[in-house]
């Protein structure tokens, strides 16, 4: 089987991280992809906007009833920071029959070589780039190849602030994560 392992803080997930997640399921002929929220991304400072159960649950109900998506929890069930070598080789251990394929975005890509233990990285996993049209190729020895994506203008951090300020973010992340965020009053300015 091959398995895609794509990580991120998913803070929002967003209609971007599920088309992207699509092109590489359909593009890369893998069985899955397995969504991994981080617990705290080594190189960004501050907390995320929702808590880890409360991306966890955004997630779920963003890849329900979606063939191919998974979402993992390994790096959550960890003490923070999460690391990427750390968490192939979890996955590895879990599936050590399978190919793992590590999904990464081009602004990701750029830093690979400065990661911890960057160097075992491909022998844990095939590395993929997602490149979108009009990002930057990436010349590094520890990519195996690059896929180009579907151009999508969503970033967590402008649904969040829309959200910080009770604009919509409908069209922009499924509708059960809509609701969910809204139940949750999550993002809300606080008082």
């Amino acid at each position: 089987m091959r398995i895609g392992v794509f990580g991120g803080s998913f803070d929002p997930i967003h209609h971007g991280h599920l088309i992207v997640a699509r092109a590489a399921l359909e593009g890369l002929s893998l069985d899955q992809v397995r969504f991994v929220p981080v617990r705290q991304q080594p190189f960004k400072q501050g907390d995320h906007g929702a808590s880890p159960e409360d991306r966890l649950v955004m997630l779920a109900v963003a890849v329900a009833g979606e063939p191919g998506f998974v979402v993992d929890r390994c790096e959550l069930d960890r003490p923070g920071p999460s690391y990427t070598v750390d968490t192939l080789r979890t996955l590895r251990a879990a599936y050590p029959r399978d190919q793992l394929v590590l999904l990464l975005g081009a602004d990701a890509a750029r830093d690979l070589a400065t990661w911890r233990e960057a160097e075992a990285l491909p022998t844990l996993a095939e590395i993929v780039v997602l490149s979108r049209p009009g990002a930057a190729a990436v010349a590094q020895g520890l990519v195996s190849a690059t896929l180009a994506v579907p151009p999508v203008d969503i970033a967590a951090s402008d649904l969040r602030a829309r959200c910080a300020r009770g604009a919509s973010i409908r069209h922009c992340v499924p509708d059960a994560v809509r609701a969910l965020i809204a139940d949750r009053r999550l993002y809300r300015e606080r008082d």
